[in-house]
């Protein structure tokens, strides 16, 4: 066996059986529980925090355009000049008296270096930095709402996988009950037909019918081992004895139309695609702004003289200031088809937008029909097992009387034990869609689910980068200027609204309330 934590988990999952899925502890794990160790270890949701915290510095890339640049350059340079008799270089003076006096080749052997520091500072990019660092804020809000989806999508996962244990755990009991009924069954067809009573082939009916009841029982506890992977795949650790589900009533909508319009508002997919047309509309400035001329000073101060023979007198020191105004006259072409090319993923980003809003309003309307034949569907199962319980004491009570044969008694077992799983799964479906809605609205979050919590800040992470090493006081008049004086305007990011939390969260319902099916019905 591995000694590994993931061999000892899929140990666990697969050897655990029936007395890891009922052996009860001290406290049953809650919903809220699983989510809240899904919050803080899914490496899903992990990874996309990470992802969002490397979006927030291309905000600090983008403003970087606003600061200055500062650095040190240090270079040193030899030339040698050999001039031909043909060339003018007959007659050279090799003992340094200014007076030609060899005939040859000329040699001439030249040395120097430089070193200091070079500042330059932007005044204005003609809208070219305002425009990326819109463009920045824009991709960050879109991460955030991508942020959003993939916590919810972790969610749904931990919910699904909560009640799918819960829905085979009962699956399990229901068909040990089905076997241990029809064990009973067997044995009173075998006295009964040791007294005569009735034939071989009552017997064999119930043989058969116990066969694939074993079967099932079997098939069962495989899906549930299953599940239970599943499970520890989202949350972290297998499942031990689950409460039951606590009820989202406290978050549904009354009606569909009130689902669309939180949706069309909160929904995290629509509202990404919503800052990224932002985005992409602050990019068409930036591809306009390339034709505007940019201005910018520099400062360089340092020193040169000869690296041989190095002397600190024979250096001098040079101070250099410049302004620096730059026109983009002809550039082929490049800036133009630039800026179609951006025009054209803004046309796209808007139209997506519009996909984005219908899409929505098909998973609304699909999850909402689901939650209320889901509903429906509780209310005929609940009805269909009251009917067959009935239905299986009547009939082994008619047995007794001669009036029903073996099969009659084997049927009516069988109807039962089917109606009682098509009611757990009825329970497991209505609570699945009930927060598949809630998912499409927004509001499957941890803000919502586990309020008590401490929530992770995507927020944090951006203002501790806002003022860090490189910002430079001045650079917000320059952002000024540069926004101000851009033609066409450039335009600016805008936040949508955000919902505020709703209380309070899940609870686990009292052991005297309904089931979460029956609670979120009324």
């Amino acid at each position: 066996m591995s000694k590994t934590l993931r061999g000892r988990l899929l140990a666990a999952i697969f050897t655990a059986g029936l007395a890891g899925a009922f052996a009860a502890p001290a406290c049953a794990e809650t919903l809220a529980d699983a989510i809240a160790l899904a919050y803080d270890s899914n490496p899903n949701l992990l990874a996309q925090r990470s992802v969002q915290r490397a979006l927030d510095e291309t905000y600090v890339q983008a403003r970087s355009g606003f600061r200055p640049q500062l650095s040190f350059s240090a270079s040193s340079s030899y030339e040698q000049i050999r001039t031909t008799h043909a060339a003018g270089g007959g007659l050279i003076d090799t003992n340094g008296d200014g007076i030609p006096d060899a005939v040859g080749r000329g040699i001439t052997e030249t040395n120097s270096s430089f070193l200091g520091l070079s500042l330059s500072q932007p005044i204005w990019n003609g809208g070219r930095t305002a425009s990326q660092v819109s463009a920045a804020e824009a991709d960050i809000l879109s991460g955030r709402e991508s942020l959003r989806r993939v916590e919810s999508q972790v969610m749904i996962q931990v919910i699904q996988a909560y009640v799918d244990v819960r829905r085979d755990q009962e699956s399990v009991q229901i068909r040990q009950q089905n076997v241990e009924v029809l064990k009973k069954q067997l044995e009173e067809s075998k006295a009964r037909y040791d007294v005569g009573e009735i034939t071989r082939t009552d017997v064999a009916q119930s043989q058969s019918r116990l066969a694939a009841a074993q079967a099932l029982l079997q098939s069962t506890i495989a899906q549930l081992a299953t599940s239970r992977a599943n499970y520890a795949l989202a949350v972290g650790q297998n499942p031990g004895e689950l409460a039951p589900e606590p009820s989202l009533a406290f978050m549904l909508p009354a009606t569909s139309d009130e689902a669309f319009t939180v949706a069309e508002q909160f929904n995290p997919q629509l509202r990404a695609q919503q800052y990224a047309e932002q985005a992409s509309r602050a990019r068409v400035a930036a591809a306009r702004a390339e034709r505007m001329p940019t201005v910018g000073v520099r400062l360089q101060y340092g020193f040169t003289g000869p690296a041989v023979p190095f002397h600190q007198d024979l250096y001098s020191r040079v101070v250099l200031g410049s302004a620096d105004v730059t026109v983009p006259i002809f550039t082929g072409g490049l800036t133009s088809s630039r800026i179609r090319q951006q025009i054209e993923r803004n046309n796209t980003d808007r139209i997506t937008i519009e996909i984005q809003r219908r899409t929505v309003l098909q998973s609304i309307t699909q999850s909402w029909n689901q939650l209320i034949a889901a509903r429906a569907n509780i209310d005929s199962t609940e009805e269909s097992v009251r009917a067959a319980k009935v239905a299986a004491e009547g009939t082994h009570e008619e047995q007794k009387l001669g009036l029903r044969t073996t099969i009659d008694t084997l049927n009516a077992e069988q109807e039962l034990s089917n109606n009682q799983l098509s009611a757990t799964a009825a329970k497991h479906d209505e609570y699945l869609a009930a927060a598949s809605v809630l998912q499409v609205m927004g509001r499957l979050e941890g803000k919502d689910l586990i309020p008590a919590v401490t929530q992770y800040d995507p927020k944090r992470n951006f203002r501790k980068l806002r003022f860090a090493l490189g910002y430079v006081p001045w650079e917000e008049p320059v952002a000024f200027i540069d926004r101000e004086l851009s033609v066409p305007s450039i335009p600016s990011t805008s936040n949508l609204p955000v919902e505020k939390a709703i209380g309070p969260g899940l609870q686990p319902p009292p052991a005297a309330m309904p089931t979460p099916a029956a609670a979120s019905k009324k």
